[in-house]
């Protein structure tokens, strides 16, 4: 149970080598997996969870000094791994990378979208150029690495599987409004698809975090990151391994007979919650 909300926050990589799981170590042995924003936080869980289930792994991410420490972990954890540090605002680099993958592998099994990035601002304060560096990232970036796999599924006459990681958007999210557009509309874009590319054997869900501890609570004011504990049922933030093993469920054969969904992992913030990031303010205070 995590219990770090003042800081320090995530998984050393001792957690993360052994952090325990549901599923059987060779779950994905003789799969190919490609996880996004694989440097630090959800990502870097998500993919060694994967590793460690004998998944073949393509990473990448912005900062290649966290990628290339998340490939030596990898590696340390016995899994064969390629590391490309781009972005996923560029569709002709999400499409080297596919490539890349592609190439190295013989194929792509499973994509995992959890690359994205925001910054915690009142939305009325936005600046044009912050806007749009979020909706790029978290809404174009992942259009990109979707389609791309889409299309080498399609060209290749095999199915594959799509794992976009957004966010609890229900209630709406104050403080991170820009976020809250770029992952809604990744949820509606993923439901859309999931009927487009039924025919192809592709399967499209989103996985969808509350409170979840990761380095990124750094980014967050002291103000902001005090009311999650008040954001959920369970009255703590989740763990990153609570997504991870989300992804691996939708992934393996488990998720088979699932497509078009959003799996919510919130600890039921949808139903009684009130995180605010910049902070709650005085007019919404009891």
């Amino acid at each position: 149970m995590s219990e770090h909300i003042n800081g320090p926050w995530g998984y050393d990589d001792d957690t993360l080598r052994s952090f325990p799981t549901a599923f059987k170590e060779s779950c994905f042995r003789e799969r190919t997996v490609l996880v996004s924003g694989a440097g630090s936080g959800l990502g870097k869980a998500t993919a060694c969870l994967f590793a460690r289930l004998g998944a073949r792994m393509v990473i990448c991410g912005r900062n290649a000094e966290k990628l290339e420490r998340t490939r030596m972990l990898i590696e340390e954890l016995g899994a064969e791994v390629l590391a490309i540090p781009m972005t996923i605002r560029d569709p002709q680099q999400v499409n080297d990378l596919v490539d890349a993958g592609w190439d190295r592998f013989g194929g792509l099994d499973i994509m995992v979208n959890n690359a994205g990035g925001q910054f915690p601002q009142a939305a009325i304060d936005y600046s044009i150029k912050g806007w749009h560096a979020v909706i790029e990232t978290n809404l174009y970036g992942t259009w990109y690495m979707m389609q791309s796999a889409a299309r080498h599924w399609r060209d290749a006459g095999t199915g594959g599987c799509i794992v976009n990681i957004v966010a609890v958007v229900s209630r709406g999210l104050p403080g991170i409004a820009h976020t809250c557009a770029a992952r809604g509309g990744v949820i509606a874009l993923s439901k859309s698809v999931a009927v487009e590319w039924a025919p192809l054997g592709i399967r499209v869900n989103s996985v969808a975090p509350g409170v979840v501890e990761t380095e990124g609570f750094g980014q967050y004011p002291p103000e902001g990151v005090s009311t999650y504990r008040e954001a959920n049922l369970f009255k703590r933030p989740g763990e990153a391994r609570d997504v991870a093993e989300a992804c691996c469920y939708l992934a393996a054969s488990s998720g088979q007979f699932i497509t078009g969904e959003v799996l919510n992992i919130d600890g039921g913030q949808q139903l009684w919650g009130d995180p605010w990031p910049t902070g709650r303010p005085e007019y919404f205070r009891f």
